[in-house]
């Protein structure tokens, strides 16, 4: 029989062996904080990858923005560049016409010019009133001061104060260069229209003509700006109006 202090002994070392074998077995809790720190990981791992996908698609999309803003500021400067050159395509045609009048006298200095005409033109001039020369003075002046809105008053006025007058076919053209050179084209292509109709054998019916061609095709109106220049050709052929109508046509797409 054993003797109780070696049994003490004994069961001490009984439980300390069972204490090892209890020890060594995994934990449970412990292995479920595990497997979730690991799912945690890899949803993390998700995430992040989603991010940078998402952010990727937000650079491409930017990206796409920034050149498609960059090819409307590409189309919006070559539209100014052209307005521009158009400008002064007007200016210069004007000034060409402006400083193209003859001087045949002093009452004539201001007078309408057709290229060639600049007596014909001093005599009809001489034929108006005191008022109406006065009044289209004041205008043309203001035309070549390049006073645009003073001259389109002083014309408009001119036109309803002498509607029959000596001067009417040169006001309302020079009202139509007026219109044309602001760009105001339904206005001059009126204007221009008004004279060729009401005063066809006038010295500027071939002009105004020409520059209803003109302003039609500034209008988009292409087709019908030149078959308005073949008029001008077949009715006015000698007229320096037929040579600018036909350098003109030329320029212009075919069909």
């Amino acid at each position: 029989m054993l003797r109780p202090a070696r049994l003490g002994v004994l069961l001490a070392a009984a439980l300390w062996l069972t204490g090892c074998a209890t020890s060594s077995e995994p934990d449970p809790l412990q292995l479920q904080v595990e497997d979730m720190d690991s799912r945690l990981a890899r949803i993390d791992r998700v995430v992040d990858s989603q991010g940078l996908v998402q952010m990727s698609q937000q650079l491409d999309s930017l990206q796409q923005q920034v050149r498609s803003l960059q090819g409307r500021i590409d189309e919006l400067q070559n539209e100014n560049e052209t307005l521009r050159k158009q400008q002064r395509d007007l200016y210069a045609d004007l000034e060409s016409r402006l400083n193209g009048i003859a001087a045949a006298s002093a009452n004539a200095a201001a007078a309408a010019y057709s290229p060639g005409s600049g007596a014909a033109d001093a005599q009809l001039a001489a034929s108006a009133s005191g008022d109406e020369q006065a009044r289209y003075d004041a205008a043309f002046n203001a035309l070549k001061n390049r006073e645009y809105a003073a001259a389109v008053d002083g014309f408009r006025t001119l036109a309803a104060a002498y509607p029959n007058g000596a001067l009417a076919d040169n006001t309302q053209y020079w009202l139509g260069e007026a219109y044309y050179v602001t760009q105001e084209y339904d206005h001059a292509a009126a204007t221009f229209q008004r004279v060729v109709t009401t005063w066809p054998d006038s010295r500027k019916a071939p002009d105004a003509l020409l520059k209803l061609g003109y302003t039609q095709i500034e209008q988009k109106q292409v087709a019908a700006g030149k078959q308005t220049l073949q008029q001008v050709l077949s009715r006015y052929p000698d007229s320096d109006a037929a040579k600018l109508a036909a350098e003109r046509l030329v320029t212009l797409p075919a069909g």
